[in-house]
């Protein structure tokens, strides 16, 4: 069994308000960062006092700190595909949506998406697809992948794709993909079979045991998610942790990443708001709570979020963050120059928009429009490091072996410290407006705080490489 759902409506239903000596209780076991039980990321999701929700908050950004330091992880989605069997109510892709305009990216097109990216700054992508097995199969993805590592300077490809079985997994690992995610979307067995009336998403089941098959297949990495709104986001947020132990204590491995989607309006979909509305508030316990309880996955925000809200939720928990989002096939090479750099945000502000005729429908619409650039000046402004890093999947500190060093507190000081060097390459390579004399005081400050002096040697000379002219330099 993935998940007991019975057992998550039984701690639920036996949750109550806790005192303060329970939250003081459960935040010590937290400070550990070990995890924490069902009943007691149950007993936090209750919590709705602000002074204790404020030292869930605190306690979270104490944690995510002592496992991954001050560094937040940069990424972009690329949509390969909106065609789609399924009827996901809550989507634009989904097959019923008769005014959608469809597109299924090309490889030339892909590898021309990967570059856009690749000339902001980024360096790790997440593929995603629509599930249509004869527009977007596993030989397409198969071939969009290899594209774009030998067609491009993109170091890790992430993917996101429907779900299939053993054999076409292995396919997509031995590709060279890094993380394959995918979400169950809702735990709660009756809303899922609302929300998904038809298609092969139907299957709750199925979709369930896909990152078992996943790891079995060889992917040592794998992010799961609930889209919260749909139903009681305590009982999502419980069922999410309750999954990642699951995969913890059958392959040793914790979720790689967990994933905190907010249902947004798209168009064409029948359920624009939420059946069950999570405030800010909500959103934040709930980010905070997931790195309490898991320490060791990346707590990935969204660009479904406002700025002011992902500016907030890196300090409390939030390791993860993408930027410069476009969820339709082909968004960045058709408004390429709205990512790149701080005037798109002016022109936006007066008023100025890209032209929507024939284009292609999205997947949902995003609420943070800042690009790469004004991100990591967002970032660095708030006193975290911006991180272009994709180092661990390509050494093999993947799966078990992730999962144990991170709980061991031994990752902290590679991700600073790879932080650093990709932060330096970005600023030499792409900085603009500002970011550029930003980014260098943020690499000094950060040299500085490296504690062990060999480290803070061997990473001086690395930085002084990349002065140099040498690339992709990492520990």
């Amino acid at each position: 069994m993935v998940i007991d759902t019975q057992n998550i409506e039984n701690i639920l239903s036996d949750a109550v308000q806790p005192d303060v000596s329970l939250v003081d209780d459960i935040l010590a076991k937290a400070d550990a960062a070990n995890g924490l039980s069902l009943e007691h990321a149950a007993a936090l999701l209750s919590v709705e006092e602000p002074v204790f929700l404020q030292r869930i908050f605190k306690k979270a950004g104490e944690v995510k700190e002592k496992v991954f330091g001050k560094r937040i992880v940069l990424f972009a989605p690329l949509y390969l595909s909106n065609e789609c069997v399924n009827n996901c109510l809550y989507c634009g892709f989904r097959k019923d949506n008769r005014d959608a305009v469809r597109k299924t990216l090309t490889i030339d097109e892909i590898i021309k998406e990967a570059k856009t990216l690749e000339g902001m700054g980024f360096k790790r992508i997440l593929l995603v697809s629509g599930e249509d097995p004869k527009a977007s199969g596993v030989d397409y993805l198969v071939d969009a992948v290899k594209a774009v590592y030998k067609n491009t300077g993109i170091r890790i490809v992430h993917l996101n794709a429907p779900p299939m079985e053993v054999e076409d997994f292995r396919r997509l690992k031995d590709s060279g993909v890094g993380v394959y995610q995918a979400f169950q979307e809702t735990y709660h067995r009756p809303t899922y079979k609302t929300m998904h009336p038809s298609g092969q998403k139907k299957d709750y089941d199925y979709r369930l045991c896909v990152m078992d098959r996943a790891i079995e297949a060889g992917f040592e990495d794998v992010g799961i998610g609930a889209l919260l709104g749909l139903y009681d986001y305590r009982y999502d947020a419980l069922a999410t942790i309750a999954h990642s132990q699951h995969l913890y204590e059958r392959f040793g491995s914790h979720a790689h990443t967990i994933s905190v989607p907010r249902l947004r309006p798209a168009d064409g979909s029948p359920v624009s708001h939420a059946p069950f509305p999570v405030s800010d508030m909500e959103f934040k316990k709930i980010v905070a709570v997931y790195r309490l309880a898991v320490p060791c996955a990346g707590v990935v925000v969204s660009t479904r979020e406002s700025a002011a809200l992902r500016d907030k939720v890196i300090q409390i928990g939030a390791s993860q963050i993408s930027a410069g989002s476009k969820t339709e096939p082909g968004g960045y090479t058709l408004n390429k120059f709205q990512n790149s750099n701080f005037k798109f945000q002016n022109d936006r502000k007066a008023g100025w928009a890209a032209p929507t005729d024939n284009k292609p429908v999205e997947q949902f619409s995003t609420n943070d429009h800042r690009g790469l650039e004004e991100m990591i000046g967002a970032i660095a402004q708030n006193g975290f490091l911006p991180s272009l890093c994709t180092t661990c999947y390509r050494v093999g500190r993947v799966g078990a072996d992730f999962t144990g060093m991170t709980l061991s507190g031994n990752m902290e000081k590679f991700c600073q410290a790879n932080a650093l060097l990709t932060l330096q390459e970005y600023v030499l390579d792409y900085a603009k407006n500002g970011v550029r004399e930003l980014g260098a005081e943020v690499i000094a400050k950060g040299v500085e705080e490296i504690k062990e002096t060999a480290l803070k040697k061997e990473v001086l000379k690395k930085l002084q490489e990349i002065r140099q002219g040498k690339r992709d330099v990492y520990f």
